[in-house]
């Protein structure tokens, strides 16, 4: 990908963004920008409405560095997002152009268009190009019980994620217990604190791959989405909410707790965000959730990359709280 520098970007910007060249249906489905310069007023909301990924390469105090989608030191660490990108272009610019339009919204309304973005892509090429080229999954182990536990005592609700032999991945059947289990809290002001773990070697692998692509349509997928998404529950209640996090923290398996008012992560805890891969995005509420903890570009550059990081870096970024064993 050639880098276009701010003098070039003037040029361009006497287009209107979709007549730039740069889109998901181009050559070109991502624009990589040197920063440094000074720039002329306007430029910043020009990439805002470009229909694809804004990389900037340089300080974020530089001209135009809020304006970019990923801000990264050079373009050597820019490689990782470009392949991300070139992999699932459509995907890629629906993600950033629904975390631009989502910013400021009130949580509630974040979530409708996260669920509408993620619907549309399930009925995209991309996705389906995922769900055709992957090797057929071993039947997962049976385990008995609950999905989610309930222990109550007194003032305090314990939910605990029960499916160690499977990762916790979250399975239908997960969410609807976590929905129940959620929709409890909200009904009973007696219960003053709640605390969200998982059993086993880690919190949550995230979505159950076994259940992508089996809603009957995109459209019964956002419907049945917008009514059963436990992130949209528990951010109504994370004042009340602690999530305790262990091991691989993927997907969903970080997208859901963030919206706990406080996020406390084991030392052997790492977080991703693959969805791109599969021609997807965050849909659990993770592009809601993870801007509001470490803003837009961060964001973008776990799911642009899909690239793991660990406890530390997370409470650095402010995805988690604390670091405690």
């Amino acid at each position: 990908m050639r880098l276009v520098g701010v003098e070039q970007l003037q040029g361009l910007a006497a287009l209107p963004p979709e007549a730039s060249g740069y889109s998901p249906l181009s050559e070109a489905p991502c624009l990589l920008l040197g920063l440094g310069a000074a720039a002329e007023r306007g430029l910043g909301g020009w990439l805002r409405r470009l229909p694809c990924p804004v990389i900037g390469i340089g300080r974020p105090d530089a001209p135009l560095a809020a304006d970019c989608d990923v801000l990264v030191d050079s373009e050597r660490e820019a490689a990782a997002l470009l392949a991300g990108v070139s992999r699932s272009p459509v995907a890629a610019s629906v993600f950033v152009q629904l975390l631009r339009a989502t910013e400021a919204l009130p949580v509630p309304d974040a979530l409708a268009m996260e669920s509408l973005a993620y619907a549309t892509l399930q009925g995209g090429a991309e996705f389906r190009r995922w769900l055709e080229g992957r090797p057929l999954p071993p039947p997962p182990p049976r385990e008995g019980g609950p999905a989610v536990l309930l222990e109550r005592a007194g003032e305090a609700l314990r939910l605990t994620l029960n499916r160690p032999l499977r990762r916790n991945s979250m399975s239908v059947e997960m969410r609807d217990a976590l929905v129940e289990a959620l929709q409890l809290v909200l009904a009973d002001d007696t219960i003053r604190r709640v605390r969200l773990e998982g059993a086993g070697k880690c919190f949550s692998t995230g979505g159950e791959l076994d259940e992508f692509g089996t809603a009957p349509d995109p459209a019964t997928a956002h419907a049945v989405r917008s009514l059963t998404v436990p992130g949209r529950l528990l951010a109504a209640c994370a004042e009340r909410a602690e999530a305790r996090l262990h091991g691989a923290c993927i997907g969903s398996g970080i997208e859901f707790p963030a919206f706990a008012s406080r996020v406390v992560a084991a030392p052997d805890a790492w977080f991703q965000l693959p969805e791109l891969q599969f021609g997807l995005i965050p849909g659990a509420g993770g592009c809601v959730s993870i801007p509001r903890r470490i803003g837009r570009q961060r964001t973008a550059w776990m799911v642009l990359g899909g690239r793991r990081i660990d406890a530390a870096t997370a409470r650095g970024w402010g995805l988690v709280d604390a670091v405690e064993a």
